[in-house]
């Protein structure tokens, strides 16, 4: 009896350490679900001289934050989801939401990290005095408020008013041709074409899922010992 009650002991400490205490079931769904999210890493934390934003965040047509404030020198960085669908950080006017910023005269043309998934566009911000307006270029996508902002007024042209005017336009909005990317930009330069987005949290899940291997591991001898207690005792 005291054998068979400290197998049985021996064999929930086991499953313990290698399921984490719960069924196996449960947790092989829970570490799968934990790496799919990991497989789409968002936006860091903004640092000093560095703002970065996701691009449809928690899967909506959204950017977010969707306006932000940024002096001259400062890296915006749009991160892209990985999820299945391609969007864009297309710069646009005021006047026209879901356009793309044409050159005009002496005026160059707008950037446009062109449709794109599982990247990083960033945009150095060269006039803090001027906002930035931006949007999504994906069919139907900015007129369902998928716009942005950088140094956007607090009265008169204001994010609102940006995001109200392209809501406006709605299904009505003219398809836009995508070319790829385009550096360059008004108030704020893109140097290069999107890239590849950083494997980092990739990384930081394989991490963790070695550290998992070498606990299940090292939990190998003690299992082992604590059945040769077992077979002695008894």
């Amino acid at each position: 009896m005291f054998c068979l009650i400290s197998t049985l002991l021996l064999s929930s400490l086991v499953s313990a350490q290698i399921y984490g205490g719960g069924p196996a079931g449960t947790t092989a769904a829970a570490t799968t679900t934990s790496a799919a999210a990991a497989s789409v890493p968002s936006a860091p934390a903004d640092t000093p001289g560095h703002v970065n934003i996701d691009v449809a965040f928690n899967n909506g047509f959204v950017f977010h934050p969707a306006n932000v404030t940024a002096s001259n020198g400062t890296l915006v960085t749009f991160y892209f989801p990985n999820n299945g669908l391609t969007h864009s950080v297309t710069q646009s006017s005021f006047a026209a939401p879901c356009t793309f910023l044409a050159a005009n005269g002496s005026a160059p043309s707008g950037f446009d990290s062109g449709l794109t998934a599982g990247t990083q566009f960033s945009v150095n911000i060269t006039d803090d005095t001027k906002p930035i307006w931006f949007h999504c270029k994906q069919v139907d996508h900015c007129g369902m408020g998928m716009v942005g902002s950088v140094n956007a007024p607090s009265t008169g042209n204001t994010f609102d008013s940006f995001q109200a005017a392209a809501m406006k336009i709605g299904s009505n909005e003219a398809q836009e041709t995508d070319n790829g990317a385009v550096t360059g930009g008004v108030n704020g330069i893109a140097t290069a074409a999107p890239a590849t987005m950083s494997a980092s949290a990739s990384s930081s899940s394989g991490s963790g899922s070695s550290s998992s291997a070498m606990r299940l591991i090292a939990s190998v001898p003690l299992a082992m010992l604590g059945a040769v207690m077992v077979v002695v005792i008894f």
